[in-house]
């Protein structure tokens, strides 16, 4: 029996939030996409970004109208807010760092961005499953647990990136800019793993 089939439900609340996490897997693998390509088509990489991102923007427009409207919402209004605004930033910080990448004229990615990139892809995938059984939640620990692996390996990431950084690079811009860049790609990485938390959060109060 699901863990919602006692309540009256928005079916929309849950689509929404697999929706947004569909955008959000298709953001990174544009970012993917992005930093395998030659830069000369980072600015094609990043409107496609951009274009996702404000697609995103739009879902969690609706939901938070939605909130304002709805008399019985499928678990707690705070949660829902809580979920679709984590959301929303996976897909401001993938934005911001194909936008990063335009505006500091990179022209070549670095190893380090490119696992980071590969990462959130990672992330994203396990996070879609993970939204798609959050009405019906069996057998999601898994997932939950795999999303706390793959954090813990983007500080991983972090930590050699920066510290390549500080040894190989001589010019100050250069490392403004790329800690900026890992920076970013670090604080997604995170924020897929703050909405994996406050999913096992809504789980375990509506157990």
């Amino acid at each position: 029996m699901g863990l919602f089939n006692f309540l009256p439900k928005e079916e929309k609340y849950f689509a929404s939030f697999s929706q947004m996490t569909s955008y959000i897997y298709d953001a990174t693998r544009a970012l993917v996409a992005m930093l395998d390509d030659d830069s000369s088509r980072y600015v094609e990489h990043a409107k496609r970004i951009k274009d996702i991102e404000h697609a995103c923007d739009n879902i969690t427009h609706s939901i938070v109208t939605r909130l304002n409207t709805s008399f019985i919402t499928p678990f707690d209004r705070e949660d829902i807010y809580s979920l679709s605004g984590a959301l929303d930033d996976i897909l401001d910080l993938i934005d911001e760092v194909a936008r990063v990448f335009v505006i500091y004229d990179i022209r070549q990615s670095t190893e380090y961005a490119r696992r980071f990139a590969d990462l959130l892809q990672r992330m994203a995938i396990q996070l879609h499953e993970v939204v798609m059984m959050l009405e019906r939640p069996v057998n999601m620990n898994a997932r939950l647990v795999e999303l706390h692996r793959l954090e813990n390996e983007g500080d991983d990431i972090y930590d050699a990136a920066v510290t390549e950084l500080f040894r190989s690079t001589t010019d100050p811009l250069t490392v403004i800019k790329w800690k900026e860049i890992y920076e970013t790609m670090e604080t997604a990485v995170d924020r897929c793993e703050s909405s994996a938390n406050i999913i096992e959060s809504i789980i375990i109060k509506n157990r």
